[in-house]
């Protein structure tokens, strides 16, 4: 697997003030492989240790926060001495142990030249729930599921990465039924590495789907294990109605569809857990445009997706016979792939969007970014019907440098709009 964070990690360690790493990110996106892969290449030896599967370095870390006791432990545990400028130390599952967080502090202070990572799928939960954060002495990385190129790289695309990212929109389009096939392959077997590899070795639909029903299991088995016991209900009401939200005429996350009469402030901290775990993204509303677009955000009226494509088709139980169809994939439930595609390709280049719904108008764009000082508004085409009435009255009342429709059609320059391609939509964001 090729992940573009393995490069980040490498500027990290050749950083003269990098800090302990946090990399956060839900659970089977890769950061447990990514840490080991990273500390085999880039060191001289790789100094692993899992809080959820070994107690005992729990007692290491309740004697106390001197950073020289925590090494004699560990390289007792390891079974020989912690090289300080050669070995990269993991910690991983840290949340499992809150001294061992506590301590990244006192080894940011007392051994700023040892490299060490830490990770876990629940990190976020737990920052969120009081437990004592080392604030200013670590520094953090997300990572998210496997974004379209990094698929394609995984699947041995590499030369068709190379022409996206080219944005040679004329080679690309001699390419499109391939790319458009791909393209129907990630909305179904996702960005999770493991089924990514899966699938790479096998080619297996069915195969992909078991493991991707494995890891759901394991993520509503997390909500038993770890949520608090009095919002176990709710973050499981959440979870379950996603799907459901996102298939309405109007996607906007409406609490009457948990329970007749729900508000908000019964939900909020449900919706909470799930972000921190780094199962759900929020794209809020906003009335009006300006910069910063955060400051026109609407919190209370939102849109909730999940952080993988090929979790929701598997949510929605689509059968892998769908893929060889024509595009029945790209309209099943009123476009909310293509939608869930575009949030998971901007949320991977750590782009934060919205949507655009004003007052008293049934007028509506799907993403609006702030991406290198421009505003761009993005409206999501799922089918070939490419009109686009709301986003020509976005334009007619900001008149945006840039408008975007993204589409399975190829690209094209409308002079107020240019339509890119599903698949080329992340090429095109990366090479701005």
């Amino acid at each position: 697997m090729q992940r573009k964070a393995y490069e980040l990690l490498k500027a990290w360690k050749q950083n003269p003030n990098r800090k302990p790493l946090v990399i956060q990110g839900a659970r089977q996106v890769g950061k447990t492989w990514l840490m080991k892969e990273f500390g085999t290449k880039e060191f001289e030896s790789l100094a692993y240790f899992n809080f959820e599967s070994n107690k005992e370095l729990h007692a290491i870390f309740k004697q106390g926060f001197d950073p020289d006791t925590i090494l004699l432990g560990l390289g007792i545990l390891w079974g020989r001495p912690i090289e300080i400028e050669t070995t990269l130390v993991v910690f991983d599952e840290i949340q499992a142990c809150p001294e061992a967080i506590t301590s990244l502090k006192y080894f940011q202070e007392g051994k700023p030249r040892l490299a060490i990572l830490a990770g876990g799928s629940l990190v976020g939960v737990t920052i969120h729930q009081g437990t004592s954060f080392p604030v200013g002495k670590v520094d953090f990385l997300t990572i998210y599921p496997m974004d379209f190129h990094e698929f394609l790289l995984g699947i041995g695309q590499n030369e068709l990465v190379k022409l996206l990212e080219s944005k040679n929109w004329e080679m690309i389009n001699i390419f499109k039924d391939k790319l458009v096939l791909f393209l129907k392959q990630y909305y179904f077997v996702g960005g999770m590495p493991e089924v990514v590899s899966e699938f790479a070795r096998t080619g297996d639909f069915h195969a992909t789907r078991l493991l991707q029903n494995s890891i759901l299991t394991a993520y509503e088995n997390d909500f038993s294990k770890h949520a608090p016991i009095a919002q176990l209900p709710r973050i499981r009401m959440v979870w379950h109605s996603i799907l459901g939200q996102l298939a309405k005429e109007n996607s906007k996350f409406i609490y009457n569809i948990l329970r007749t009469g729900a508000r908000a402030k019964e939900f909020e901290m449900a919706l909470e857990w799930l972000k921190d775990a780094g199962l759900i993204h929020q794209v809020t509303r906003i009335k009006k445009v300006g910069f910063p677009l955060s400051a026109y955000s609407e919190w209370s009226d939102f849109k909730v997706y999940l952080s993988d494509v090929g979790l929701l088709t598997t949510m929605a139980n689509l059968s892998p016979e769908i893929i060889l169809r024509d595009n029945d994939l790209f309209t099943e439930f009123k476009g909310i792939l293509s939608e869930q595609f575009v949030v998971q390709q901007l949320i991977s280049e750590q782009i934060h969007s919205y949507y655009w719904n004003p007052e008293n108008t049934t007028a509506e764009v799907d993403f609006v970014i702030q991406h290198e000082n421009e505003l761009i508004p993005i409206e999501v085409k799922s089918g070939e019907n490419l009109k686009s009435r709301s986003l020509h009255v976005y334009f007619e009342k900001y008149h945006p440098s840039t408008c975007l429709r993204t589409s399975i059609l190829p690209y094209k320059d409308q002079g107020w709009m240019r339509n890119i391609p599903l698949y080329g939509l992340l090429a095109w964001l990366k090479n701005r």
